[in-house]
């Protein structure tokens, strides 16, 4: 159930955000579903391959290559989800940055209520 509602919070979180930027469309809200169901499955299989590989970079930058690496995986699902569109790599960067931090804010209000319950 978690994970059907960080789906939800996910996709409407990005579907928020691609009226705020204006290099990122996305068409309807279930290519927003879509997309956060993407980006789910290349996090968990995608991202710690390309953190393994780019590690010495991301050591020498101190995580900010971190960055860079979730806008790819941005400009990867762009290239497989039909109602997505990002106009270069700057806006995959923005909206990563702005989507990691607004999920972030989210999901830890969410863990100060299951500890109070």
């Amino acid at each position: 159930m978690n994970f059907i509602m960080r789906i939800i919070v996910t996709s409407i979180v990005a579907f928020g955000i691609s009226y705020i930027l204006s290099g990122v469309r996305i068409d309807s809200f279930w290519s927003a579903i879509i997309l956060a169901v993407v980006l789910a499955i290349l996090n968990a299989i995608v991202k710690p391959i390309l953190i393994f590989f780019t590690l010495p970079l991301t050591l020498v930058t101190l995580g900010l290559f971190l960055f860079v690496i979730n806008a790819l995986i941005i400009l990867l699902a762009d290239s497989l989800i039909e109602g997505f569109h990002v106009d270069g790599f700057w806006w995959a960067l923005l909206f990563s940055f702005l989507l990691s931090i607004v999920t972030a804010v989210l999901f830890k209000e969410d863990k100060k209520e299951k500890e109070r319950d």
